[in-house]
């Protein structure tokens, strides 16, 4: 038994088809099947139900699968680990990203990254905290860019930069008059993200709200929260980096009294043997970030 006869394994049990499989390996279909084969009297067990319209994998081998996933998991890793012991600002880096900051921070330090660290191959991940925290302890990211604390001692993280809390404000809001807003005063007529958010629970303590609001718009995105703003449905709060797309959006920022905000991490597994990837990337961010949370707090953006 081989790796390469479980990788073929796993790709006709994803595709339900030899043909599509062998495309997707780089080979030929009656090579596949071939390998399969052997693979099968290997086992002394049949691992697919062959019929006209495709393959169904057996019982047995549905019984078997997450053993083969497994196995090749761990392949994986280890020519991971030593491709990164060699050389630990190249190849692959899966870096996750919360989706409040993914769409406003990737633009700005994507390219400074690529000419900083050009044989490292950065992949994006975007979901939502708690999300990426199980990722990362499933070894399924490399680090994740987060705006809370880690926690659990198996994770450590560094802070990277902070991004100050803009008041966002429909044109004809009577706080739009203002040059400074306190936290609390949008507290009447707030819009919220949806429960698993970390900017939900940030803009509830930042406006002095400790539990959850009744009745409210509960989004799935900050792109919906801004056009809810603009509509003139209420007020919220933006995290500096997104000051742009409010702006665009019609909307009215103004910086807040108390100047609250959320601080960018960079988590990752205490035991992840690339450190100098993980440095490099930190620093590459917070260089191109630094400046900006005292530009942002005071409505330049």
């Amino acid at each position: 038994m081989n790796l390469r006869d479980l990788r073929y394994l796993l790709a006709v049990a994803e595709h339900g088809h030899f043909g599509r499989a062998a495309e997707a390996c780089g080979i030929s279909q009656p090579t596949l099947s071939v390998q399969v084969r052997k693979l099968e009297d290997l086992l002394g067990l049949p691992l697919f139900e062959r019929t006209t319209r495709g393959v169904v994998p057996t019982a047995a081998c549905e019984r078997l699968l997450g053993h083969v996933r497994a196995a090749v998991t761990e392949a994986d890793a280890i020519l991971s680990v030593a491709r990164g012991l060699r050389d630990p600002l190249a190849g692959r880096f899966r870096l996750g990203i919360i989706p409040t900051l993914a769409p406003y921070l990737l633009p700005l330090v994507f390219a400074p990254l690529r000419a900083a660290l050009p044989a490292l191959e950065i992949e994006p991940w975007e979901d939502q905290t708690s999300a990426l925290l199980d990722r990362l302890r499933a070894h399924e990211l490399d680090a994740a860019l987060l705006a809370t604390e880690t926690d659990g001692p198996d994770l450590a993280s560094r802070a990277l930069f902070t991004e100050p809390f803009l008041a966002a404000l429909p044109p004809e809001h009577p706080l739009a008059a203002r040059e400074v807003v306190a936290e609390a005063e949008l507290s009447r007529d707030i819009l919220l993200l949806a429960d698993g958010h970390c900017l939900r629970d940030q803009a509830l303590a930042a406006c002095g709200l400790g539990g959850a609001l009744g009745g409210t718009l509960r989004a799935a995105s900050l792109s919906t929260l801004l056009n809810m703003v603009a509509a003139g449905y209420g007020t919220t709060l933006v995290p500096g980096l997104a000051a742009g797309a409010a702006q665009d959006a019609g909307i009215v920022l103004r910086p807040l009294a108390a100047r609250a905000g959320r601080t960018v991490r960079l988590a990752w597994r205490g035991s992840f043997p690339r450190r100098p990837a993980l440095d490099a990337v930190a620093e590459v961010i917070a260089t191109r970030l630094r400046g900006f949370a005292e530009g942002a707090a005071a409505g330049v953006v």
